[in-house]
This record gives C-alpha cells, sequence and structure tokens, in this order.
C-alpha cells in the first residue's frame, strides 16, 4: 500500500477520497507538469468527488480547459475558482450545468469568447441557476455570451474589469434580466456606448467603467433606484462638464445632473435644486440635534435610539482609521473591507458569548465556511493604525494566534494538521473542528495574507486566526472590523453589512434584559477562534440607550490612491424599518 501512494500523481485525490472532503485546492510547483502530462486539462479522477463544495485551481500555466466530466461528477459543488491558469480560447466542453454553484472565478486566463458549447453553460433551463457572483477579469473577451442572463438570472455581482469588450450584449439589460444584479465592473475596456436600458438593473448599487472609450452617459442611468456608486474616470466624454464631474463629484451630484438633462437649461437649474436639497438636509440635521440637546421628541428618540446606526464620514473624523494594501495580496485573497464600530456593550451577562456566537454563525452560513469570506473583529484600542494588508512567506510571517503562543505561521498550520489528525482519531470520524476546519484553504499557497498594524504586528491570519494582542473581552466597546475574501468585493461589503446591523440587534437585546451571568475570557478564546477585541469605555448614555457610530474606514493602495470605502452610500442601504441609520 506504501509503494502505491507514493507513485500516486495526484495524493491530493485520494486524501481528499479518503477524508470525505468538501473542499479541494490544487496550486503548486508540481501541479503545472501534472496537468501537462494530463493533456492540459483536470484529471478525470477529481471529477469523482461527488462531495466537493469548494474547488480551487490555481496559479496552472498548463491547464487549458477544466476536462469533459466537471458538471455530472460534482453536482453539489458551491465554489469554483479557476484563476490564473491558461483557460482559453473557450471553454469546451462547456462548465454547466453546475446547479448549485454560486461564485464562479475565472480569472486572469486567456478566454477570448464563450460561445454555445465552450462558455459557462445552456441558458434554457439555466446553466448557473443559483450561481451569485461571477468573475471574468483579466481575460481576453471581445464579446459575452448574449445568452448571459438567460443562464444565470440569479447574478449578483459581475467583474469583467480588463477584457477587450467593447460592448453589453442588449439582453443584458433587458427588463428583468438580472433583477438581481447589484454590482457591475467593466473597468479597462474598449466600451464606445453605454445602453440607456441599463435603468432596468434595479437591484444596480455599484457601477465601475472607468477607463474606457466611452463618450456620453445615459440620462437613464439616473433612473436606478439603487445606484449609490458610479465610476467613468478615463472616458473621453463630449459633455466636459460631466468629464470634469466623474472625475471628483460624488455620485449624488453626477446623477442628479443626468436626471436634469446635463447640458443647456438643465443643468443650471440641476445646480440649484442640488444646493436647495443639500441646504435643506443641513437645515434638517440642526433642527434634530436642536432637539435632542432641549429634549424635544424624547418619546421618539427612546425608540429609534436602541437601533440606531450613526455613519461617521472620513472627512467628519479626525483620526480616521486606513488600511493601506500590498499589490501582493492580489493574487492570494486580494479583497478586504473594514469598519471602526464604538458603543458595543459586552459587559452584562452573555453578551459577549452572544457576539462570538453570531460571528461563528455568519461564518458557516454566509461566508460559506469561511470559503467565501472571513471576518475578524479587533480591539480598536489594541491596535494603531495606520494598517498594511499584505502577503508573506510562511516562514517569516509571526503571530501569537488567539489562546497559543508566538509561532511562525508555517509551524503553527503544521500544529493545527497534527491536531486535526488527532482529532480525527480519538472521534473515530473524518471531520473536525474549530480553526482545523480551515486549513485546506491554505493549501499550496506559497505565501499567506496577513493584517498588521503600525508597530508591526501580525494582528489576523485569515482565513485561520486573529492575534491574541487584539483578542476581545468583556470590556470590549470600541472595535475593528474586517472582512476578507478571494472571491469578490461585494461578498465582503454584504458580510460587513450582516455584521453591523447583527450588532445593533444584541446591543438592543443587551439594553433590554438584564442578565446575571457572564462569559469568562477564557470561554471566549474558546469561541472566538478566528476572531478577536478587547475594549473599555460602553459608551452607552442615559439608560445604556446609546446607539452604534460606524466609522468610515479607506482602503488605499502603497500610493494613496482609494481602492474602497466602507461604508459608503451603497452601503447598509438593507437596513431593516426598525434600525436607523444617521448618515
Amino acid at each position: 500500500m506504501a509503494a502505491a501512494a507514493v507513485s500516486e500523481p495526484w495524493p491530493e485525490l485520494e486524501l481528499a477520497e479518503r477524508e470525505r472532503r468538501r473542499e479541494l485546492l490544487l496550486t503548486g510547483p508540481g501541479l503545472e507538469e501534472r496537468v501537462r502530462a494530463a493533456g492540459g486539462r483536470l484529471p478525470p479522477r477529481l471529477f469523482t468527488l461527488p462531495l466537493l463544495h469548494y474547488l480551487e485551481v490555481s496559479g496552472c500555466g498548463s491547464l487549458r480547459a477544466p476536462g469533459p466530466g466537471l458538471a455530472q461528477g460534482l453536482p453539489q459543488l458551491h465554489s469554483l475558482v479557476l484563476r490564473r491558469n491558461a483557460l482559453g480560447p473557450g471553454l469546451s466542453p462547456e462548465l454547466g450545468p453546475l446547479l448549485a454553484l454560486r461564485v464562479l472565478d475565472l480569472s486572469g486566463n486567456a478566454l477570448e469568447a464563450l460561445p454555445p458549447g465552450q462558455g459557462l453553460g445552456p441558458a434554457e433551463p439555466p446553466g448557473l441557476p443559483q450561481l451569485q457572483s461571477l468573475n471574468l477579469s483579466g481575460n481576453r473577451l471581445r464579446e459575452l455570451p448574449a445568452d448571459l442572463a438567460r443562464c444565470a438570472p440569479r447574478l449578483q455581482s459581475l467583474n469583467l474589469t480588463g477584457n477587450c469588450l467593447d460592448a453589453f450584449p442588449a439582453a443584458l439589460f433587458s427588463p428583468g434580466a438580472l433583477p438581481l444584479l447589484s454590482e457591475l465592473a467593466a473597468a479597462d475596456n474598449c466600451l464606445r456606448e453605454l445602453s440607456p436600458d441599463i435603468a432596468h438593473l434595479a437591484s444596480l448599487k455599484t457601477l465601475d467603467l472607468s477607463n474606457n472609450q466611452l463618450s456620453e452617459i445615459p440620462a437613464e442611468l439616473a433612473d436606478c433606484p439603487k445606484l449609490k456608486e458610479v465610476n467613468f474616470r478615463g472616458n473621453k466624454l463630449r459633455d466636459k462638464r460631466l468629464e470634469k464631474m466623474v472625475s471628483g463629484c460624488q455620485t449624488k451630484s453626477i446623477l442628479e445632473y443626468l436626471r436634469v438633462g446635463g447640458r443647456g437649461c438643465g443643468r443650471g437649474k440641476g445646480r440649484a435644486e442640488g444646493a436647495e436639497k443639500e441646504e435643506g438636509g443641513g437645515k434638517k440635521r440642526r433642527e434634530r440635534k436642536q432637539r435632542r440637546e432641549s429634549g424635544e421628541g424624547e418619546e421618539e428618540a427612546s425608540d429609534a435610539a436602541r437601533l440606531l446606526l450613526r455613519v461617521l464620514h472620513v472627512s467628519e473624523n479626525p483620526s480616521p482609521l486606513t488600511v493601506r494594501v500590498s499589490p501582493e495580496v492580489r493574487d492570494v485573497r486580494p479583497y478586504i473591507v473594514g469598519a471602526v464600530v464604538r458603543g458595543m456593550d459586552l459587559r452584562p451577562g452573555n453578551a459577549l458569548k452572544r457576539f462570538l456566537t453570531s460571528q461563528t454563525r455568519l461564518h458557516e452560513d454566509l461566508c460559506g465556511k469561511r470559503t467565501a469570506a472571513t471576518i475578524a473583529t479587533h480591539d480598536l484600542r489594541a491596535l494603531r493604525g495606520p494598517l498594511l494588508y499584505a502577503t508573506r512567506p510562511p516562514q517569516d510571517l509571526k503571530i501569537v494566534p488567539l489562546g497559543r503562543k508566538e509561532a511562525k505561521a508555517k509551524e503553527l498550520v503544521r500544529q493545527l494538521q497534527l491536531e486535526a489528525e488527532e482529532q480525527r482519531k480519538q472521534k473515530k470520524r473524518q471531520s473536525v473542528s474549530g480553526l482545523h476546519r480551515y486549513l485546506h484553504l491554505l493549501d499550496g499557497k506559497e505565501n499567506y495574507p496577513c493584517l498588521m498594524d503600525a508597530d508591526g504586528d501580525v494582528i489576523s491570519f485569515p482565513p485561520i486566526t486573529n492575534s491574541e494582542k487584539t483578542k476581545i473581552k468583556k470590556t470590549t466597546s470600541d472595535l475593528f472590523l474586517e472582512v476578507t475574501s478571494a472571491t469578490s468585493l461585494q461578498i465582503c461589503k454584504d458580510v460587513m453589512d450582516t455584521l453591523i446591523l447583527k450588532m445593533a440587534e444584541m446591543n438592543k437585546y443587551t439594553s433590554e434584559n438584564k442578565e446575571e451571568g457572564s462569559l469568562s475570557d477564557t470561554e471566549a478564546d474558546a469561541i472566538s477562534g478566528q476572531l478577536s477585541d478587547p475594549q473599555v469605555n460602553p459608551g452607552a448614555g442615559k439608560d445604556g440607550q446609546s446607539p452604534l457610530v460606524v466609522e468610515q474606514v479607506r482602503v488605499v493602495d502603497l500610493e494613496g490612491s482609494l481602492k474602497v470605502v466602507y461604508p459608503s452610500k451603497a452601503d447598509l442601504a438593507a437596513a431593516p424599518p426598525h434600525v436607523t441609520v444617521l448618515r
């Protein structure tokens, strides 16, 4: 048996089959040679693992096609990541139907076209009926499939950045075609025209068409009811005033300019109306402040304050926190958003336990067991900004993990692997618990992602653990939250929205229910796993009904150019009626 194991060319597949794994990552130096020997395709044996939910094959310059049998052999696949390979010019055979697939990442390949039979899947019936996130960035696509919307009708995020597209297919913007699409990115293409039918994207929140060849922006864009962020920089627009606005004005001003007709009589009207609205808004804010200070409207305030979220903009914050991002994370775990939340009360009873348990549930559900995204929370007072999100070789990355002594990442991962094997032996079953469940997400990675503070200390090692330095305690009240992902920026934002709204709910519950029992710090360590945070100053006002304050955090590149800010106007937009968000 030992000789057979040594001669096995795909030991990862044998291990996955033996342990009945649901996740599998194939990468690393030896992969390219083995795929080349298999004819530039994945080995057929891979498609005999029907339990797989997550499959990633990345960084393989010899992988030109997935190979036949994927759709039939992996019916439960939720996430398929095939980035930085050599797929192209089409996909033969086509990928679908994959009825359970939610995340598909084909970025960084050599795809030129996705015609019927060599594309994503059939349109009738839909080949990807549950797909939410599609990343086709960094390819050579000259056109999109005309039936993309029918193939993936539940698409929420579509990334087409860095291709050769000169137009969108008309069917993409037909009424009701993509009712859930909230994020559309097609920067760095050759787009010459944007159809007025884009107004039919009823859920669109973010649109990035920067660095294209657009000469006009249709006025109908302003009719997108949920649109909060647009980027048209790098286009040579005929309307020079509009061209200037897209380089420096907020989205609201741009949409208002489009709404009133842009050039001519509408332009002045737009400015007047915008100024009037701004003045009116300022007056209302002053009136609310006066009522609060004088005690008027006390009854109304007492109902809302318990579930009140107040957003503090960067411009209003004397010392905003910033996250700087190093370019090498693009190949490992490229997406990150952050936020500062002040005013949490974790002292009474089981408040801390509820907080940590809620994050565990988010990891299991919305984060897809950390395959889609990973949450980390930190004690704001225990760290010093600005923060740096970068990668380090496993042998160089040092961290003091929660509840453990300082270790290099390579040693920590090895120790966790040994513990996982011991768990399996003791419990006589294949599944493991705790951090051990996420080790496979690092398989084959030459560098590991990490978040460091201004002192150079690693405070987060996603998707595995946080640092003891920023551990959450009962006295924590001000927190830094981070969400990272290898698949989508929108997933990061959606997870952050859910987490912050959940925190508001928990603060309300804590203020309304007096508890005597409490969670010890040792118990908190056992629950938190990936999380961390300690703080004082609960910041409660009268009767403990102080609102949570959410401070914007900017994510910038090393030159200081903005990549993302959270929460933007498009974020926290889906707050339930009983949650008031003041911006």
